[in-house]
This record gives C-alpha cells, sequence and structure tokens, in this order.
C-alpha cells in the first residue's frame, strides 16, 4: 500500500491490433488505448445430411463461394431435383463468411462475425510508450492498495464509505441505493447479504477486510478453489484487503481509503496465488498539486525484522496475517525437499508456522494482539 506512487501500468491487447494513442498523450480511466478484432463463432453445417447426399456431391450443390458473405436466411445450397422438379434448399441459419467447403465431410463452415475487443487505460494518466499493435504503458501518480483476494474484473466508481471504523461488520444495513455505481468500503468481515445487496442496487465495487468462505461459497454458487479469479459474471467486483474470517481492515488501509472518499477509483479483483501472483488491486489519482510528505516511510523502509507485521500469500496458509516470531539464519528443507530460507510467523491465534520468506509481505498499520 502507498499514499502516493509514481505507478507505471502496462495495457496490452490479447492479439496484434490498433493502438489508438500517441506516446505523450494524456488519457482517462475508461478511454480506450488500443482495440483489436478476435475470430467469430464457427458454424459447421452438414449439408449431405441436410440433403440427404454422398459428401462428394455437396460442392456441385452449393451456391456460394469461400469468402462470401452470407446473411441468415440466404441460399447455401439447391438440388438439381428430378427434370427440374422436386428440388430441396438449404437456408443459412446464421450470418457469416463461408471459410470451408468440405467434399470429404460433405461440411460447410461458416465464421462468424469478429468481436470486439478493447483495452480500457483503466487509470488516468501520461502515455510513456506505446508498444507496437499491442498495446502502451501509462505514468501516474496515485494511492495504490493491493488486497489479498478478489473476485470481479476491472471496474471503476466513486469511493464511498460504508463502515465509520475498520472493526465494523459490512452489512447489507450499511448498503443503500445511494451508493449506485460506487467502490463501497467497509471495515471488517463483508457478510454474503451485504454482497447481494450491493450486487442489487448495481453498486460498482465491494472492498472490505474479510470475508467468510461459506458466504463467498454462497454467492458464487461454487467452492472457487485454486485458480485465476476476475471472470466471475456476478456485476460486483468484490476485494478482500486482509484475508479470510471476522478479521478488520489495516488501520493505515481504511484511513487512506477515508481520505480519498468522494474520488473516483479503478479496481481490479482479479487475483491468482501460485505462481506469477496476482494481486487485487485498487487504483486513486492523486492530485499532483498536493504534496504528500511523511506517510509513506514505514512503507518505504521495507524492513523485515522479529515483530514486523506480516501477511502469508501462499497455501496453504493464504491470508494469515501475524509477526515475525524469529528469522533463523539457516536454510531449512521444506516438505518438497528443497531448501530455502525461511520465518517462523506467529499468527493471531498464537500458532508459530515456519514460511518460506518469498512467501509473505510486510503489511504497515496493523497491530497483531
Amino acid at each position: 500500500m502507498s499514499h502516493r506512487t509514481t505507478h507505471k501500468l502496462r495495457r496490452v491487447l490479447p492479439v496484434t491490433g490498433n493502438v489508438l494513442v500517441s506516446k505523450g498523450d494524456v488519457v482517462e480511466a475508461r478511454q480506450i488505448v488500443a482495440e483489436t478484432f478476435m475470430p467469430g463463432d464457427i458454424f459447421p453445417l452438414n449439408l449431405a445430411n441436410q440433403l440427404s447426399m454422398p459428401p462428394g456431391d455437396v460442392p456441385e450443390c452449393v451456391t456460394v463461394q469461400i469468402g462470401d458473405q452470407v446473411n441468415e436466411g440466404d441460399v447455401l445450397a439447391e438440388t438439381r431435383g428430378i427434370f427440374g422438379m422436386f428440388k430441396s434448399i438449404y437456408l443459412s441459419p446464421s450470418s457469416g463468411v463461408v471459410e470451408t467447403i468440405s467434399d470429404v465431410t460433405g461440411q460447410i463452415i461458416l465464421r462468424g462475425e469478429p468481436h470486439p475487443v478493447n483495452v480500457l487505460a483503466f487509470m488516468p494518466g501520461k502515455v510513456i510508450e506505446v508498444i507496437k499493435e499491442q498495446g502502451v504503458v501509462i505514468e501516474s501518480e496515485v494511492s495504490f492498495i493491493q488486497g489479498i483476494f478478489g473476485i470481479g474484473g476491472e471496474s471503476f466508481g466513486e469511493i464511498v464509505l460504508a463502515c465509520g471504523s475498520p472493526d465494523d461488520v459490512l452489512t447489507a444495513e450499511l448498503i443503500n441505493e445511494e451508493m449506485k455505481d460506487s467502490v463501497i468500503i467497509g471495515g471488517a468481515r463483508m457478510t454474503s447479504e451485504a454482497i447481494q445487496k450491493a450486487i442489487d442496487i448495481g453498486a460498482a465495487g465491494l472492498v472490505s477486510g474479510g470475508i467468510d468462505d461459506q458466504d463467498l461459497k454462497e454467492i458464487l454458487g461454487y467452492d472457487l478453489g485454486v485458480a485465476i479469479t476476475g471472470s466471475e459474471t456476478l456485476g460486483l467486483t468484490v476485494i478482500i484487503t486482509e484475508g479470510f474470517g471476522d478479521v478488520a481492515m489495516a488501520k493505515r488501509t481504511f484511513e487512506l481509503l477515508k481520505s480519498t472518499a468522494g474520488k473516483d477509483a479503478s479496481i481490479n479483483g482479479a487475483t491468482q496465488i501460485r505462481a506469477g501472483v496476482i494481486r487485487p488491486s485498487i487504483i486513486i489519482p492523486v492530485d499532483e498539486t498536493v504534496a504528500v510528505a511523511g506517510l509513506d516511510a514505514d512503507h518505504e523502509s521495507g524492513i523485515l525484522e522479529v515483530g514486523s507485521p506480516v501477511r502469508i500469500i501462499r497455501a496453504p496458509y493464504f491470508g494469515e496475517i501475524g509477526e515475525v516470531h524469529s528469522l533463523p539464519s539457516n536454510q531449512q528443507m521444506l516438505e518438497s525437499g528443497t531448501t530455502t530460507r525461511v520465518l517462523e510467523v506467529m499468527t493471531e491465534n498464537g500458532n508459530i508456522l515456519s514460511i518460506p520468506r518469498a512467501n509473505i509481505e510486510l503489511i504497515a498499520g496493523y497491530d497483531v494482539t
């Protein structure tokens, strides 16, 4: 978490396409910076079966050629009939371009309309690099917060506080119709009823300290498991800043979000906890005319020492919060048979866990009691 940082964001297309902005351009969060078209859906049409003829006879009856554009209802094939009578015709069930005509399978394959793919800037800023036919790199002064877990993709909205304290549970009663299209900030655990209420009113996002795994299952309708999130279709982006269970949001995180109430934020719930970690994020533009001093001293120091508050970011203790209990100097062997440097973490319930140092992160503004 950082109150103010120079953040660089890479925004690229899944396949090559057109970049719509130039180096030096100033862009808005919802502005399209690159676009492309993905191939349309394929529609295989078995004309041999439909017209009751051998596959080898199909090309003679087809009335279109490869590359032709056809519309739904157009004639694709017509049999000769007997003495010009009893002809059979086959009408296209959908629109598309004729991609193949096979005398082996007796099929025509239509390719549907291309699907447009647009990449938004996601955060306001300046384009500092254009990646040819792929996308851009944007730079901006922002407040930047990473969560521990999230669901739902990219979204935008005004920050609105629903809880007055980082220890307050986010319940449905704290959410109202006026929060439509907003990023709602809670405190501690968010309930399943609160999530459903946020969906019902059309909120853009919901951010709080914790969530119960059963509430998450109730909302999704299935066990999430270990996977990349972000493609869920709830109509809402959910970000958990601390972990699972009844856990309060870090005071420093809550105070930052509180200080930015009324500002627009860009949020993304995409999460991956395996190799190539992806973390949910909240990006809030900072007015460059406002000086921020002394707020990030503990964040910038990044000193890992006994007593430092940490969060575990890998399974099987993903999301657990505690403090550094000891820092063994010698490498230790893990269950996998590899050796690495570890540290001992005392969790909030008093358990002491031996964790690889690469599997933890320092957190600020959190008192472990």
